[in-house]
């Protein structure tokens, strides 16, 4: 990317000036190599950004920014509902409420060795994973409802778990005023058996071990130590989330010259938050929340019963207790500046600072566990949110590394057995369906996931507490 048209405000923060359409300027957080190296599309969907109606204070694109639908992925922007502001499906992204839980084992590095290989296999057997994945879950109307309205709630409710969990889980599992019925036939047909898998592309689930703590005292808080295992799971609303978003784009940019929006970019399709199809898009869209959360839940409990089934002597924490989940691909209603605005996050992670009063209690005073997730081969990250962030950017940091190539390109550079052999001569046995994505998520087709973590951290978005790199990976 071209850095002739920024200012640089800090050795993170690069701001773009409003010109042209932009309502307000947009900032991408990053080093001078991480923003260099951006396809300059990122500049361009940001600029777009800047432009919709009722934006607040700027468009923002974190260090893991690349080339999105509409909005860049990485890209957060908050609109104010009462000065004309819009939701954008594509502001969202189509894998509604994608994110990352992390449950702690209480097991160490020595326990889970012995057992690796059968506990790879075990759990790739019981985890369906890969495109068009299904389960055993069969979901009839009434219940597929529920699931919508009621989220990881609804699975507690139903035995996939314990009521603890729900503290420890974005919106305490369940996401107000989702309105199912908004959810097309179709969308829940794709879902019905789908509850409890993985899906495919860069959905994983690992079990790690925690080989850094960069924060003791907050680590401490976290309740993560060095040599420590932990389980990451990744994925999203599956099916029925590509369908709303899918469905919602079409007829936001059928509706715009209706409510006299221009889009400079037709996958910028939006619509005024209180106007009828953005209120249907609201209520479709938390209902695809809970679908996320829900099918987290079920991936949850079925992590459990293989951990106890394979190391029942051993395991001193038998119901794996959740760390956190946190979503990337939302908009919330949130208050910010005493404004109730509406913050797209599209790739990006909400990350509240200490004492924020959403934040369960054992957790407020150290801040908001910020789950990144890198790829195959580099390990992943905890961080931490900051006060700093809610002026930074609305208590938003990165998500994950970011592609540095698309999945045509890497398909083309990597195969799927060697990236699997090499993965297995570094320790990381990999249990995947296809090795054609395998190779669409080689670690060569990611930025350095340390690197986009520096920038963060530098920036003031979020604060490193641990790095776990993974033992067992599981991929669809």
């Amino acid at each position: 990317m071209d850095l002739s048209g920024f200012d640089r405000v800090s050795p993170e923060q690069w701001r773009i000036p409003a010109h042209g359409a932009m309502r307000v300027p947009a900032v991408i957080y990053g080093s001078k190599a991480l923003i260099a190296a951006m396809d300059d599309k990122v500049y361009e969907q940001l600029v777009n950004v800047a432009g919709l109606p009722g934006i607040v204070d700027a468009a923002y694109a974190m260090p893991d920014a690349h080339w999105g639908y509409g909005f860049p992925i990485g890209g957060v922007a908050a609109f104010d509902p009462d000065h004309g502001g819009v939701i954008s499906a594509g502001g969202v992204g189509f894998d509604i409420s994608c994110g990352v839980r992390c449950l702690h084992t209480g097991l160490s590095r020595k326990d889970v060795l012995p057992v690796r290989n059968d506990l790879a296999q075990t759990l790739f057997q019981r985890i369906p994973a890969g495109m068009g994945s299904t389960g055993e879950i069969r979901l009839g109307e009434a219940e597929m409802d529920a699931m919508l309205a009621g989220g990881a709630r609804w699975a507690v409710e139903r035995g996939w778990g314990a009521a603890a969990d729900l503290e420890r889980v974005e919106e305490g599992g369940q996401m107000k005023h989702a309105r199912p019925a908004l959810v097309s036939a179709q969308a829940k047909r794709r879902q019905r058996d789908e509850m409890g898998t993985l899906g495919s592309g860069n959905h994983y689930l690992e079990v790690q071990e925690v080989t850094e703590v960069f924060d003791p005292e907050i680590a401490k808080a976290f309740g993560l130590h060095a040599g420590d295992i932990v389980v990451m799971i990744h994925c999203g609303s599956r099916g029925l989330g590509h369908q709303i978003g899918t469905e919602y784009l079409k007829e936001m940019a059928i509706s715009a010259a209706r409510y006299r929006i221009v889009l400079p970019d037709r996958e910028l399709a939006c619509a005024p938050i209180n106007s009828e199809i953005g209120q249907d898009y609201l209520g479709a869209m938390r209902a695809a929340i809970n679908c996320a959360l829900a099918n987290r839940q079920i991936l949850t409990h079925l992590v459990r019963e293989v951990f106890r089934e394979l190391l029942p002597l051993i395991l001193p924490t038998p119901t794996l207790p959740l760390l956190y989940d946190v979503s990337h691909n939302t908009c919330k209603v949130e208050v910010h500046g005493n404004r109730k605005l509406y913050v797209h996050r599209k790739g990006a992670t909400r990350a509240f600072g200490p004492g924020h009063p959403e934040l369960p209690p054992a957790l407020r005073a150290a801040g908001q566990p910020v789950l990144i997730g890198g790829s195959m081969g580099t390990g992943s990250f905890i961080l931490a949110g900051t006060r700093e962030s809610e002026a930074l950017a609305f208590s938003s940091a990165c998500h994950g590394a970011g592609r540095a190539m698309s999945r045509h390109q890497a398909l083309r550079n990597y195969q799927g057995r060697k990236v699997l052999d090499d993965l297995a001569a570094r320790g990381i046995i990999v249990k995947s369906a296809s090795l054609r994505g395998i190779a669409e998520e080689a670690p060569q087709a990611y930025k350095d996931v340390a690197e986009v973590v520096d920038a963060a951290d530098a920036a003031g978005l979020a604060r490193k507490v641990a790095r776990v790199e993974p033992l067992v990976c599981i991929k669809g």
